[in-house]
């Protein structure tokens, strides 16, 4: 049984790494667009408070939240918190028409090391491949995800709270439309 176990493991990883990794890349490049109720902004310390409903774009990401943090490293990095009840983020993945969304109390991103942390109540969903916990993490840059159950993902379903996790089986489409002779 070892082998279902391992699979099972690469499919998560690959779950939550890929829809980091497979963002649509000219987002990137795109101006940031943040409308809210209020704005304060020290210039000294370069931190911008939004607050009351938050809507952040840039270019296919959306960002939802009651409230946004920006501040700036002093090497030019962005490092953004996002809360709300709940924070919630969608981005359109490179070369397909399809999304990544989550969802969490709080939504961190470190532009610097490119990490991106979910907390309380978190979910992320790729198509309809979903995973649930109380904590999610993908740092792209060492390519490694993280989720942790607890207290806080408990649900009548879940009592205890334990990360789940719904892979659906690929299709099996494309491979009865591929030849017979066709390579792997």
């Amino acid at each position: 049984m070892r082998i279902p176990h391992v699979k099972f493991l690469f499919l998560l990883c690959m779950l939550l790494a890929s829809p980091f990794a497979l963002a649509e890349k000219a987002d990137r490049d795109k101006p940031i667009d943040i409308e809210s109720d209020n704005l304060t902004s020290n210039d000294a310390k370069k931190i911008s408070t939004y607050t009351g409903n938050v809507i952040l774009t840039q270019g296919t990401l959306e960002i939802h939240a009651d409230k946004l943090i920006v501040r700036e490293d002093q090497d030019g990095f962005q490092h953004g918190t996002a809360t709300g009840n709940p924070a919630t983020f969608r981005q359109k993945m490179e070369g397909k028409e399809e999304y990544i969304q989550g969802s969490g109390q709080r939504i961190e991103y470190d532009g610097h090391m490119d990490k991106v942390q979910l907390y309380v109540k978190a979910w992320v969903k790729r198509g309809e491949d979903i995973v649930h916990g109380d904590y999610i993490m993908y740092d792209a840059g060492a390519e490694y995800a993280e989720v942790i159950g607890g207290p806080k993902t408990a649900t009548a379903e879940n009592p205890k709270g334990r990360v789940h996790a719904v892979i659906q089986p690929k299709s099996a489409k494309g491979a009865a439309q591929k030849p017979a002779d066709a390579k792997p």
